[in-house]
């Protein structure tokens, strides 16, 4: 119970010291000692009376859990187990196998080993169901409790004993546990002929280096016109990685982000360090609802400095930075200690942390505290939601049936036999889904359950239970079950209609069997409309210019854009919150 407490105790202190709490008057000090002594008699007297036994080590950490979850999501005890796995996150490595692992029935399955990890080198392949670890079972174990087995100490082994389909008798592998780097690129190339492509899903260490050297990679293989950096995904990382980035389209000394908090003498402008690569290359970044904290770095800065065109859907709005202080028995405690602000003086922190509404939600920043400020060149743009694109491109959505076969691992499974049938599938760029491999798939499925509801037939049930509750169903039934026909008849005809989705959703599962996540990304690439509309405003410097320049409309665009095209486009001069 010792240990708990003084895990509670130096919490609070360390808190107290770094600035969380304000240099307070006496009161406030006497207030964190009283109510740390409340819980330590809190915590006596359950052990003394309470009608079970109990764990003081879960109950003081439910209670750190929960008075963190008061403040914001980013503020969080780390305990000793879980250090490893915060590593991971700020360095992209741990111990381990190398391997993505996912829970599928009953047994935790292989989806991908790796390239070049020991699990790629022990022969695992993806669709291996583990069915025992280190001689134990596996079959009921969950993703957590596999996943902790497989991670360990690099040079350390672990014993698996797998399942693989066309295999009659499992097979056993010793595995020599490696420490595992995860790139912060898993592809970069060419695209559009002559574009520079770099997909960037972290800030890990050494993302700034990476991206560097992709960069001179792609400049090396030809002249390219423009670059494009994706950040659709990457939920951030490390401050100092996403100045690096910058830095390589940026001059030396060019402010990319401001901290500021509390504790004033811990403000601080943060700066670019080196030469840059490129201050003319044309620069398009890509950007979704998911793109966060460094990602909102990069993007925000290539667009405040009017150094690049942002395009894709408005960025998830993390602008608050954590810190990591080390407490005692090897835990940690990451704790937001200020917001950041980029080069034109803007935060884009979407939620209001101090303030929650009626029923006890966080709230959004109020648009009557939204300020605008300027690029700069001049260009109008806005604080307090994240980071509005220069050019939003409506995300694709794939089909409730496409998502259903993707999500029940039918389109896995389906590529896990076609992987075992086909030792060699040769480039990516020849690979297609042609109709003989598409009927074994109709016929693989065939006798598979994969129902699904439609957000159509949603609606209805919706509509019905409300008739009901109104007292006006009967007069509608009639119509009704009339509706639910047709739409049952319209999902028989899905297949055909959907066709295309599930053969590029195929194609991707398949390339993954033999280049692993570089040909995942890659096999994308083919009908993204974000992707193709970043290409089309690097071939076009009137239009790149313009944007930048805040002159750009819709009017400007290029001859023999269709209208769906035209209508997926939405043009942001001022930069205004939607």
């Amino acid at each position: 119970m010792r240990t708990g407490l003084l895990s509670l105790a130096l919490l609070i202190f360390t808190a107290y010291n770094v600035g969380v709490y304000a240099q307070s008057p006496q009161d406030q000090t006497f207030d964190i000692l009283k109510n740390l002594d409340i819980y330590t008699d809190v915590v006596k007297e359950l052990n003394a009376e309470y009608v079970d036994d109990i764990q003081p080590g879960d109950l003081t950490k439910a209670g750190i859990d929960a008075m963190l979850r008061s403040l914001d999501p980013y503020t969080n005890f780390i305990p000793e187990t879980d250090v490893e796995d915060y590593k991971f996150l700020t360095t992209g490595q741990y111990g381990g196998i190398g391997a993505l692992i996912h829970q599928q029935d009953n047994y935790v399955i292989i989806s991908e080993p790796y390239e070049g990890s020991p699990a790629q080198k022990s022969g695992l392949q993806a669709g291996d169901k583990i069915v025992e670890v280190n001689g134990k079972p596996a079959e009921g174990k969950s993703y957590d409790e596999v996943s902790a087995v497989l991670k360990g100490q690099a040079g350390t082994e672990v014993q698996l004993k797998i399942k693989r389909e066309g295999v009659d008798q499992p097979i056993e592998k010793t595995i020599i546990r490696e420490n595992i780097k995860i790139d912060n690129i898993p592809y970069f190339g060419i695209v559009g002929s002559d574009i520079g492509y770099i997909k960037l899903t972290g800030f890990t260490q050494h993302a700034g280096r990476e991206v560097k050297q992709a960069f001179l990679k792609l400049k090396e293989k030809q002249a390219i016109a423009g670059v494009i950096i994706d950040l659709r995904n990457n939920g951030g990382g490390l401050l100092k990685e996403a100045i690096n980035v910058a830095n390589i389209f940026e001059k030396r000394g060019q402010e990319i982000v401001t901290t500021k908090g509390k504790v004033k003498e811990r403000n601080r402008i943060h700066k670019t360090s080196h030469p840059p690569v490129d201050l003319k290359i044309p620069l398009v970044v890509l950007v979704d609802n998911q793109s966060a904290s460094a990602s909102e770095i990069f993007a925000g800065a290539m667009q405040d400095l009017d150094r690049g065109v942002v395009v894709g859907q408005r960025t998830f709005g993390k602008g608050l930075v954590q810190n990591v202080v080390p407490l005692s028995y090897n835990a940690q405690l990451k704790i937001t200690v200020a917001k950041y602000y980029i080069p034109s003086g803007r935060c884009i922190q979407a939620i209001d942390y101090s303030h929650k509404d009626n029923n006890g939600y966080f709230t959004k920043i109020p648009d009557s505290l939204i300020r605008e400020f300027k690029t700069r060149k001049g260009r109008k743009i806005y604080d307090g939601g994240g980071i509005s694109p220069d050019i939003t491109v409506k995300p694709r959505k794939f089909s409730q049936l496409a998502l259903t076969l993707f999500g029940k691992f039918l389109i896995f499974d389906f590529a896990t036999r076609y992987h075992r049938e086909h030792p060699d599938i040769g480039l990516i760029s020849d690979f297609k889904i042609d109709d003989s491999t598409f009927n074994d798939f109709l016929v693989f499925i065939d006798d598979k359950n994969y129902s699904y509801t439609t957000r159509s037939e949603q609606a209805l049930e919706r509509l019905k239970i409300e008739a009901e509750k109104e007292n006006y169903f009967d007069a509608i039934q009639e119509e009704y079950d009339q509706l639910s026909t047709y739409m049952i008849e319209d999902k028989q005809a899905d297949i055909k209609k959907y066709e295309g989705e599930i053969r590029e959703l195929l194609r991707m599962e398949i390339v993954s069997r033999y280049y692993y996540q570089k040909g995942k990304v890659e096999a994308s690439l083919d009908r993204d409309p974000e992707l193709a509309r970043a290409i089309e405003i690097l071939h076009n410097p009137a239009t790149y210019k313009a944007i930048l320049d805040g002159t750009y409309t819709l009017s400007e665009e290029p001859t023999g854009k269709t209208k769906q095209e035209a209508e997926n486009i939405q043009v942001n001069p001022s930069n205004t919150n939607e």
